[in-house]
């Protein structure tokens, strides 16, 4: 996944895309260069937050928002056999290759959802909130869940080996 900055001219629509692309990305640059037993690492004690823990809990909110939400699909969770969205950050046996191609899948159905809804505007109904939101609360939900995750991968990574930046 390439990191582009997000252009600060674009539209609405192409600036909730390119900002949700770059905090993508940035979770993937997080992971980059650490084996599977270093991705499985937790965070600290008593945590078992690790950066794959976190690659399969984003599958799983991509999976929620754009195909059960947005795009009205009955699919099964990915690692959990009900609603459990903590299920996922349980890598204790995951690998990369298991992991990446969950969500990367995810992240390539999300836009074609995304990309395919006439505007901004399309409302869905989320039974948890118990409303209707528009696909831009959504996607601005989506940005605000990846940054505060990626502030988590900014810890554990440097746990792991020392690398720290943006």
């Amino acid at each position: 996944m390439e990191r582009i900055p997000p252009s600060p001219l674009a539209s609405e629509r192409e600036s909730l895309r390119a900002h949700l692309d770059f905090h993508r990305a940035t979770l993937a640059m997080k992971c980059e260069g650490l084996s599977d037993e270093e991705l499985r690492r937790p965070a600290s004690p008593p945590s078992e937050l690790s950066l794959l823990g976190l690659v399969r809990h984003m599958a799983e909110v991509e999976r929620q928002w754009f195909r059960r939400i947005v795009g009205g699909d009955e699919v099964p969770h990915v690692w959990s056999d009900r609603h459990d969205f903590q299920a996922a950050y349980d890598a204790s046996s995951s690998t990369r290759a298991e992991a990446f191609a969950a969500w990367e899948a995810e992240v390539e159905h999300a836009r074609a959802v995304e990309a395919a809804a006439e505007s901004l505007d399309v409302r869905r109904y989320v039974p948890r909130w118990e409303a209707e939101v528009s696909l831009r609360h959504l996607m601005l939900h989506m940005i605000h869940e990846y940054a505060r995750h990626n502030g988590h991968a900014d810890l554990i990574r440097e746990a792991i080996d020392g690398t720290v930046g943006v």
